[in-house]
C-alpha cells in the first residue's frame, strides 16, 4: 500500500468482501501526493448503469429529459482520487466508456458537445479474482490492464487476525 501511495498511477485492489479494500484506498490517497485534493468514492454495484454513467461523467441541461448542468465524479475528483468500488459490477458497455476516459484523460458530460480534461487517479476494487472476472465477462481485460498499473491483493481478515485491532480503532 505504501508503494502504491508513492506512485501516481491507477490501481486495482483485490480482496474478499469485508477485507477493508475501501480503507486501503483511502489510506493510499491520504499518503499520496494527491492527499490535499478530493477523494471521491462510488459503489458501482449500487446503481443502474444508466444512472451511473451520468454520475461518473456528468450531464448538461437539455441533454436528456430532466437533465441539469452537473459535473460528474471525474470532474469533482480532478487532481485527486476516484475510487470505483466493485468495478466488476459495472455494465460492460459503461466499462468501455470508462476505458476511453482513462486513455484520453477527458470526459464528456451526457448531452455535451465538448470534452473536459481530467487529472484523476483511479483506484478500482474488485471482490473476485480479476482473471476470473475477465473470463466471466464481468470485467473488460483492456480496462483491467489500464487500471492495474499498481496492484494490491488483500488477504481476508481470517488470515491476518493481527489486523483486527487496527480496524476496531477506526
Amino acid at each position: 500500500a505504501e508503494k502504491c501511495a508513492r506512485s501516481a498511477s491507477n490501481g486495482v485492489i483485490h480482496g474478499e468482501t469485508g477485507t477493508g479494500k475501501e480503507l486501503f484506498a483511502q489510506s493510499i490517497h491520504a499518503a499520496s501526493s494527491r492527499r490535499d485534493r478530493p477523494f471521491i468514492d462510488i459503489n458501482c454495484a449500487a446503481l443502474p448503469s444508466q444512472l451511473l454513467e451520468g454520475i461518473l461523467f456528468g450531464s448538461v441541461e437539455g441533454g436528456f429529459t430532466g437533465a441539469k448542468n452537473r459535473p460528474g465524479l471525474f470532474e469533482q475528483a480532478h487532481g485527486g482520487t476516484l475510487l470505483l468500488d466493485e468495478i466488476n459490477s459495472m455494465d460492460i458497455a459503461l466499462q468501455g466508456k470508462l476505458l476511453r476516459a482513462l486513455q484520453e484523460r477527458q470526459v464528456r458530460r451526457l448531452g455535451a458537445t465538448t470534452s473536459t480534461e481530467i487529472d484523476v487517479r483511479v483506484i478500482a476494487t474488485i471482490n473476485t479474482p480479476p482473471e476470473q472476472a475477465i473470463l466471466k465477462k464481468e470485467l473488460r481485460q483492456d480496462l483491467y490492464y489500464r487500471l492495474s498499473v499498481t496492484n494490491l491483493d488483500i488477504l481476508p481478515l481470517r488470515e491476518r487476525s493481527e489486523d483486527i485491532s487496527v480496524y476496531i480503532k477506526f
